[in-house]
């Protein structure tokens, strides 16, 4: 067979453009988008399947994403705050330096929840009853979070500040605690075998009895 010499072969691209469709559900499915500087306070982030997806500077404060789902997607420096997550699905989700106080994870799909928040303010939100091993917080303020009846085994708390927050019959077996502060945990309420604590922290064990440590001995 002869080749045109006039023939030109394009290449394939090496990143694929933002592709949006609707799904047999009639749901949006949207991947590899980035959202920039948007306020969905305005108009809602439509309800749909998210997959790769961007959300840089967005504002979602107090609106609905309730039955959307986030996939690999990376959320930084977004308000969230009083947002819907009703039926809400979070797996493999990034947020980073956000905004998120008062949210209820609780109300969110609970198949396959896996999110980890390095730089975020989660104050006043609350995870009851929901099952999130391994979850990394990073330098973020966990001021009066509800923990209770949570599964925490081998989470990481890095840096983070714990005031006022609630662990009751929760368990945080084999969760890591070194290097965060001002955390109230009642050894007999909550499970903590293999947990790690650091030597200043110890207080927060045992703050429940009423008695004094003299750490300056």
């Amino acid at each position: 067979m002869v080749r045109n010499p006039g023939l030109l072969i394009l290449a394939k691209p090496l990143y694929k453009s933002p592709r949006t469709t609707t799904n047999k559900n009639k749901m949006t499915y949207i991947e590899e988008k980035i959202f920039d500087k948007t306020d969905f306070r305005a108009e809602p982030l439509k309800k749909g399947e998210y997959d790769h997806c961007v959300f840089k500077q967005c504002d979602f404060s107090n609106s609905e994403l309730s039955e959307s789902n986030f996939t690999d997607c990376k959320f930084i420096d977004c308000n969230l705050s009083l947002a819907a997550l009703n039926k809400t699905l979070f797996r493999d989700t990034t947020f980073i330096g956000c905004k998120m106080l008062g949210l209820h994870f609780e109300d969110c799909n609970q198949f396959g929840l896996l999110f980890s928040f390095d730089n975020c303010q989660l104050n006043n939100s609350s995870f009851f009853g929901t099952k999130i091993k391994k979850t990394i917080f990073r330098n973020s303020q966990l001021q009066e979070m509800d923990f209770a009846e949570c599964d925490l085994t081998g989470a990481v708390f890095d840096n983070c500040d714990l005031t006022n927050s609630i662990f009751d019959n929760t368990n945080i077996e084999k969760a890591d605690f070194r290097t965060s502060s001002n955390y109230s945990i009642h050894p007999e309420k909550n499970r903590i075998k293999k947990a790690r604590f650091s030597l200043p922290g110890i207080s927060g064990l045992l703050d429940h009895y009423d008695i004094e440590i003299d750490m300056n001995i």
